[in-house]
């Protein structure tokens, strides 16, 4: 049995724990963490981005999604680990196995900074059936991590007005206004990218998100800060005392919120972890809701919009630049996957403002882009050939803003059926770019625009077709999405607003053959207003051209055609002054007029 299984087993007997959960989140249900909070894998081995280990006295699990089944099983070997592989017929979910496995009166335990409050409510409620107790305040992980890596130290940085088009002093006022509307005189915020958007303060404490570890307190004359004050330059200092704001040690905020008496909390149980929640004394009267900022910080103003545009330009150099050389390369040298997306990347870098990646990229050739968030590692890790298809679902911060673009590239001869489907991916994603629609409609609302060319004929993707964008915040941003299922929990069920930016990107998937995925941001813009009211469209921030090799334009109507000319007249003058002659005259050709 692993070193690190032994000892939390021990370490739970000693504290008369019964069961223990070590989740994947930090202390903020982040989407990428740091190293400090890689808890999961120091025990298990298992290094996937997704996650839970569940410890009892008989047995340790964990479980995982069908993304990491194989690499479970390899990364387990000899742990004493089981493997749980979510979804699979006859696996219980990791609730009915605590219900299960909670023996009678006993003790759940892990480190509430962790667990998510509406996760707190189920162990709840299954620790009241059992007449079980919960120790929430216990990190078991971390007492027996003998060199945990430590909380990021790197320094904060500020995004000037001439990136946010706003001052934090206004979005202070902004979020004020909405508490006084709910009668809060105090809002806590646990959420990186709101207390970052409010401040115009970035970071890079986590992984892939330019943000800081932090949390807030706002009150209607005073903001607390809760990080590390050594981040702050001396003039961050300055503008943060001139808005009053006050900077507090990173974990005061747990004591500091049980001093609360008498007050009306505002506060968002979705954004907050369950030892925060339950640290309020019973005497404050919540509010609960989704953090003002949420939607504030989704709706871009014009400053916001015009910057992101500039960033997706930069992107599309760096992707026009890359289609050219893979396109010229392929067959000539050995390319992997891996290699691949470095490529891209280092096209990326030579653009001015480049940062760092916006999320973990997925580069897959052949079956491999049929695994919807593959992510290729050394084992699995396969040369290109000059025939079928590739995918590449990449992103990247720039100074300006964020991008996340999806393009499936030929590289050689193709199979009918990898036509014919890559044909449908391509109308999806058109078909849905030119929606027009009423203010007012939901993302659930615009879904069926993707999805009818591959109902028609039978087929679906089972994932969202689209998601909110944060600028140089989280990559995927609530509160408007698209997708036909709703989804609350994911944050993604608002009305669509102009301003917000929200991803196109159909795709399908067909399991040893190939993955197809066509993706673009979106800026939603007015688009009128008559007697109906007002009327909403989109426009295409993205300006990589499609790959053309790969279509059927027999499949297109007329106006899918004239989209698509349209768009690729755009990408052409707007990208071709960057390239050398020979990226520009290739470019010609795969921008040309269908």
């Amino acid at each position: 049995m692993r070193k690190q299984v032994e000892e939390l087993l021990s370490l739970m007997r000693e504290r008369d724990i019964d069961l223990y959960i070590v989740p994947s989140e930090d202390f903020h249900q982040s989407e990428y963490v740091g190293e400090y909070f890689k808890a999961r894998a120091y025990v298990s081995g298992f290094t996937g981005s997704a996650g839970t280990l569940v410890a009892t006295a008989d047995e340790v699990c964990l479980w995982t999604d069908g993304r990491y089944f194989l690499q479970g099983e390899e990364q387990l070997k000899g742990s004493g680990i089981r493997l749980q592989k979510m979804g699979e017929p006859k696996i219980p979910t990791i609730k009915e196995y605590i219900e299960d496995k909670l023996p009678e009166g006993g003790t759940l335990g892990f480190d509430g900074r962790t667990i998510s409050v509406a996760d707190g409510a189920d162990y709840e409620a299954i620790c009241e059936k059992k007449c079980a107790s919960i120790t929430y305040n216990m990190d078991l992980v971390g007492e027996i991590w003998p060199h945990r890596p430590v909380l990021s130290d790197k320094p904060a940085f500020k995004l000037e007005e001439s990136i946010t088009g706003e001052s934090a002093a206004s979005k202070l006022s902004r979020i004020r206004g909405v508490m006084k509307k709910k009668g809060a005189d105090t809002h806590i915020v646990a959420s990186l990218d709101d207390v970052c958007w409010t401040l115009n303060l970035r970071g890079d404490d986590i992984m892939y998100s330019p943000i800081l570890l932090c949390y807030a307190v706002i009150t209607m004359d005073e903001m607390v800060l809760y990080m590390d004050e050594n981040k702050l330059s001396n003039g961050i200092k300055a503008e943060l005392k001139e808005l009053n704001v006050r900077v507090r040690p990173y974990n005061s905020i747990y004591e500091d919120v049980k001093a609360l008496s008498g007050k009306t909390v505002l506060l968002d149980p979705a954004k907050m972890n369950y030892a925060l929640y339950e640290s309020i004394p019973g005497d404050n009267t919540l509010v609960e809701g989704a953090n003002p900022s949420i939607l504030m910080k989704a709706v871009k103003n014009p400053v916001e919009v015009k910057n992101m545009a500039i960033a997706h330009v930069k992107d599309g150099i760096a992707w026009v630049k890359f289609m050219y050389w893979l396109k010229h390369t392929i067959g000539k040298e050995e390319i992997t996957e891996i290699g691949a997306s470095d490529k891209l990347e280092s096209f990326r870098k030579e653009q001015d403002g480049y940062m760092w990646p916006s999320f973990a990229p997925i580069s897959g050739y052949g079956k491999h882009a049929a695994i919807v968030h593959y992510a290729a590692d050394e084992e699995s890790d396969i040369p290109l050939e000059p025939k079928g298809l590739y995918l590449s679902d990449t992103g990247s911060n720039f100074a300006e803003g964020s991008t996340d673009i999806t393009r499936t590239i030929a590289l050689g001869e193709l199979t009918e059926e990898e036509v014919y489907h890559f044909t449908l991916v391509l109308k999806s994603h058109l078909d849905l770019a030119m929606a027009k629609y009423p203010y007012g409609t939901c993302g659930y609302g615009l879904d069926y625009a993707a999805r009818k060319p591959f109902w028609d004929a039978h087929l679906n993707f089972n994932h969202g077709t689209g998601h909110g964008i944060g600028q140089l915040l989280n990559v995927h941003e609530g509160p408007a999405g698209i997708r036909h299922r709703v989804n609350v929990a994911k944050g993604e069920h608002h009305q669509i607003e102009p301003g917000m930016i929200i991803t196109d990107e159909p795709g399908l998937y067909i399991a040893g053959k190939h993955g197809i995925r066509t993706e673009n941001c979106l800026v939603v813009k007015e688009d009128g207003e008559n007697e109906y009211g007002k009327w909403l469209c989109f426009e295409s921030m993205t300006l990589v051209p499609y790959d053309l090799d790969a279509v059927d334009f027999s499949l297109l109507d007329e106006k899918e055609i004239a989209y698509l000319n349209a768009y690729n007249r755009r990408v052409y003058d707007t990208i071709s002054p960057y390239l050398t002659s020979e990226e520009a005259q290739w470019l010609k050709k795969y921008t040309r007029e269908i």
